[in-house]
């Protein structure tokens, strides 16, 4: 006797309400059943955190969200919209053209293609035929049509059908979305009409490998962007220019910071001697941090045999982004993470529940094969440093553990003016551990969050499959987000490692591991910094924190005598022959904090007159106030030189 199938399911919307609808519903539907209203508004919708289309069915449980044009999420429909006008545009003006893909992506979209040459100068045409397209508002409809029947119409073009015969394989049928005459392969979602679609701009030009690597084909890749009106486009593009001035590549050669050049290898810098004097202060201010809040230094080899990888789990979901090679009969692994290091020296003896916490901390280098096409600057690299702290804790421990980081990242926060967002990352779909423990270690992370007093954004579903996690995105001057530290339970290390130690009751027990970076990358956080102060840094942590300028050849004795008495700083005398005017705008290019002027008068007098970059200047300064001063402003890690304020 067959079952008969439920006439109705139920989906969970995100107040936590219940909706009952009939079997075989779409997110438009039950944006209909909610209400009439909603339903017209809506354009598509989130089931399990995944954006879909208004045609996706639903299944039972399911959390389900519509999105309509004041959605946070609109925002990416409206750019994946962008994306086929931009690719029916090319179309238009270019019938050759071989289309791979064009998603959406945070700043705008991309579209991937290749069969013609085209160049920058070409941008402005295919954008004024976009705009054509945008005015005639043509309808965007979904299609669905045979598997087969798409490979028929895509035979020509092995882009898609690599698709249809790998992401679709196992479907029968597959969509299509339609705009006038036009049609591409598409999951969606889109916006209704082209129309909808109100600001548009071409930003650039690339090379990109299909699918991201470097054994496939070379394709050509135009980004784009879009917006729901002109104005909210023109306040991007303003920002856009200002990052350009910023951009840590320019400033990181105008200031002689680092470089990457072809001979060394890929996402491989050189810190030049500027540069490595901020990551020499940046070092030097984390480890004092961790030297002050109880933990230990440690250090760890580059590589490990394979079978450490093995054990830690990277070797089997990494091992594509390591680099992997034999040693005679032996096989290594250059390390990705810091943590298998640690647990393996935390297991080198025996531990009682008096030991615990055990805290390591690590400025360890780290290697990567990212794809060379997503290499740029510090921001993606091969190799490296984390600054890794690692702590293995009893699980009663966790609360007040967790606050001690959270503390130390507030400060490191606080230090650089960095605003942020705390987001609490919780238990994901696939998860290792116990669900008591994970319900535990959630509550005492919301415990700790809750007493800070700190807003805080809840992730479901968005934690690591060892552990929840806090992570913190930080805001730079121009208002730009950044991923930044994080705090992540683990239980799953300690079990693979067998960590454990001996508790109250003479038994052994099951450690709880934490992870967490203050910084994360030093290098990524460089470049950040570098932007972010768009490279007039601090005076702790400048690369030269005080340039002498002696006016004439003949104060150069006098300038030499100021410099010995600062030579507890990063000082310098610039003695070109120049005008005094030529060195202070040389400085000022420079971003240098202070300028000490030397002249006839000054020298006469026994006295300084200062200058910073913020062009305030002051003359008859003793050198003994203005040493104090540079001694304070140092220690204290002021944002700004403030001596002549």
């Amino acid at each position: 006797m067959s079952q008969t199938q439920p006439k109705d399911i139920t989906v969970i919307l995100p107040d936590g309400a219940k909706l009952s609808i009939p079997l075989g519903s779409t997110i438009s539907n039950v944006a209909y059943e909610i209400g009439p209203g909603l339903g017209k508004s809506a354009v598509a919708g989130i089931i399990n955190d995944e954006l879909v289309d208004l045609y996706t069915p639903v299944s039972d449980n399911d959390q389900i969200s519509i999105v309509t044009e004041k959605s946070d999420q609109y925002l990416t429909v409206l750019r994946h919209s962008a994306a086929h006008i931009f690719a029916q545009a090319l179309s238009r003006l270019y019938p050759d053209v071989n289309l791979a893909i064009g998603p959406p992506i945070d700043t705008g979209f991309y579209y991937d293609f290749d069969g013609i040459s085209i160049t920058k100068e070409n941008l402005p045409e295919i954008e004024s035929e976009m705009k054509k397209i945008i005015k005639s508002d043509y309808e965007i409809l979904r299609t669905d049509a045979p598997r087969e029947e798409a490979e028929k119409f895509y035979s020509t073009n092995s882009f898609k059908l690599d698709i249809l015969q790998n992401e679709a394989a196992e479907s029968e049928n597959v969509s299509f979305y339609t705009q006038d005459t036009w049609k591409d392969l598409c999951k969606g979602p889109h916006v209704s009409s082209t129309g909808k679609v109100k600001a548009i701009h071409l930003l650039d030009i690339s090379a990109a490998y299909w699918r991201g690597d470097s054994d496939n084909q070379t394709l050509t890749r135009v980004y784009g962007t879009a917006f729901k009106s002109q104005s909210d486009l023109e306040e991007f593009l303003t920002l856009r220019e200002l990052a350009k001035e910023r951009d840590h590549r320019k400033l990181g050669q105008e200031l002689d910071l680092f470089s990457i050049p072809e001979i060394t290898g890929p996402g491989l810098p050189l810190f030049h001697p500027n540069g490595a004097y901020v990551l020499r202060e940046l070092s030097s201010y984390v480890d004092s941090l961790n030297i002050n809040s109880g933990y230990e230094p440690t250090e760890t080899p580059h590589l490990f045999k394979t079978e450490l990888w093995k054990q830690s789990g990277h070797y089997d979901n990494y091992q594509d982004d390591m680099f992997i090679f034999e040693v005679g009969d032996e096989e290594f692994g250059l390390k990705p993470m810091n943590c298998p290091g640690h647990a393996t020296i935390f297991n080198q003896q025996k531990r009682s529940y008096r030991d615990l916490p055990v805290r390591y901390f690590e400025n360890g280098k780290v290697y990567r094969k990212e794809q060379r096409g997503e290499l740029s600057g510090l921001s993606r690299l091969w190799a490296f440093t984390i600054d890794d702290g690692h702590l293995f804790i009893r699980p009663d421990q966790i609360e007040t553990e967790v606050n001690g980081v959270l503390n130390l990242i507030l400060e490191v926060l606080k230090t650089f003016n960095l605003d942020f967002k705390i987001f609490l990352a919780t238990r994901p779909e696939k998860y290792e551990g116990s669900l008591e423990i994970w319900e535990k270690a959630e509550t005492q992370l919301k415990s700790v969050l809750d007493n800070s007093g700190l807003a805080y954004t809840v992730n479901d579903g968005d934690g690591a499959f060892y552990g929840p996690k806090i992570d913190f995105a930080f805001q730079d001057a121009l208002g730009r987000s950044w991923d930044g530290p994080t705090v992540q339970l683990d239980f799953t290390m300690p079990e693979r490692f067998d960590l454990s130690y001996v508790g109250t009751d003479n038994t052994q027990h099951r450690p709880v591991m934490i992870h967490r970076a203050l910084y994360g990358s030093y290098e990524r956080f460089f470049m950040i910094l570098i932007e972010h102060f768009n490279g007039k840094f601090p005076l702790w942590l400048a690369p030269q924190q005080i340039r002498i300028l002696p006016i004439t050849d003949d104060n150069l004795d006098y300038a030499q005598k100021i410099a010995a008495e600062l030579s507890s700083f990063r000082v310098s005398i610039d003695d070109r022959a120049w005008t005094i005017g030529k060195k202070i705008r040389a400085a000022h290019n420079d971003r240098i904090p202070y300028m000490v002027i030397l002249g006839e008068a000054e020298q006469k007098q026994n006295s300084i007159s200062i200058r910073d970059r913020n062009q305030s200047e002051k003359s008859g300064v003793k050198l003994s106030d203005f040493t104090t001063h540079l001694v304070n402003e140092y220690q204290e890690k002021r944002i700004e030189p403030d001596f002549l304020q």
